[in-house]
């Protein structure tokens, strides 16, 4: 196998985590123009430096919360009491061995075996896992796992996963809100009549072509981020354990058993362990490598 950098991919997740907050703002701000366009083209002037501060405070309040959004919508609770001691003190132990501090442990009730690691850096990180994890799984296999998602946060992945999750989001509400407006007639008939210039058609279509591919792009973005994001975190995690067997072992059992039916929504699926929730576009952007491919990797080390 190729030698893995470790230092070098963290300093490129953190080159990827600014480019893609640019490239996301960027398109955030052409939709919002878009928009303004189509529904109120007089107040334009007032509406884009608003839709600018907007932008502005939503990346920021990503950073700093969105891991808070992305625990809510999966449901995770705080791991507490003496039921959860294991997880506690194996999540701390592979912490300390990784070199970062331990994050905070959730839990979510499904019986599927999935786990996701979410936050802005090592020192702000929260790592869920669900009940079936801990039910189904052995101590070596709970480990790889474990190994798995804390390398993810060593490897500053959290960041961009969480960023992808949360606010291209937004690209989808506004792109589904142009869309709607061209179906139900957002742009009266005067204004078309108005806007028979060359440049106005351009910008409706340009509006129109970006909230259809709005979704695809937000797939398209997801699939270059993960999959040798989670061939990293693979070869990371067993690094850390001395036992790749384990994590393979949990990787075969999720192959043979997991019915991915968890309820999440498709712009967080990227953050977990295995893909939660397979759908026809999976098969053209899968956003997690198969659990064939990493478990002969695995295997192979």
């Amino acid at each position: 196998m190729q030698h893995l950098s470790f230092q070098d991919e963290i300093a490129k997740n953190k080159r990827n985590s600014i480019l893609l907050v640019i490239s996301v703002s960027a398109v955030l701000f052409a939709l919002f123009y878009i928009l303004a366009y189509i529904l109120s083209p007089s107040s334009m002037f007032v509406i884009i430096p608003l839709s600018f501060v907007f932008i502005i405070i939503y990346i920021y309040s990503t950073y700093e919360y969105g891991d808070r959004v992305v625990l809510s919508a999966t449901h995770a609770k705080p791991a507490e009491g003496r039921d959860y001691q294991y997880l506690i003190d194996t999540v701390e132990g592979l912490s300390i061995a990784s070199g970062i501090p331990p994050p905070k442990i959730y839990v979510m009730e499904s019986p599927e075996i999935n786990a996701f690691a979410t936050g802005k850096d090592p020192a702000h990180a929260s790592l869920a896992v669900t009940t079936g994890t801990l039910s189904r799984l052995s101590r070596q296999e709970l480990e790889g796992v474990l190994a798995h998602e804390i390398s993810h946060i060593k490897n500053r992945d959290i960041l961009m996963m969480t960023l992808v999750a949360v606010v291209v989001g937004l690209a989808a509400i506004l792109s589904y809100i142009i869309l709607r407006s061209f179906l139900y007639g957002g742009v009266s008939g005067g204004q078309r009549d108005r806007r028979r210039g060359g440049i106005d058609i351009v910008i409706i279509l340009v509006g129109l072509i970006l909230a259809v591919i709005a979704p695809f792009v937000v797939r398209i973005i997801q699939f270059a981020i993960s999959r040798r994001r989670e061939y990293l975190a693979d070869a990371s995690g067993a690094e850390i354990t001395r036992y790749p067997e384990g994590l393979a072992s949990a990787l075969e059992k999720i192959l043979n058993t997991n019915k991915s039916n968890m309820d999440v929504s498709e712009a967080m699926s990227h953050l977990f362990f295995a893909d939660p929730r397979r759908t026809s576009l999976d098969s053209l952007f899968d956003t997690h490598p198969p659990l064939e491919k990493r478990i002969e990797r695995l295997r192979a080390m």
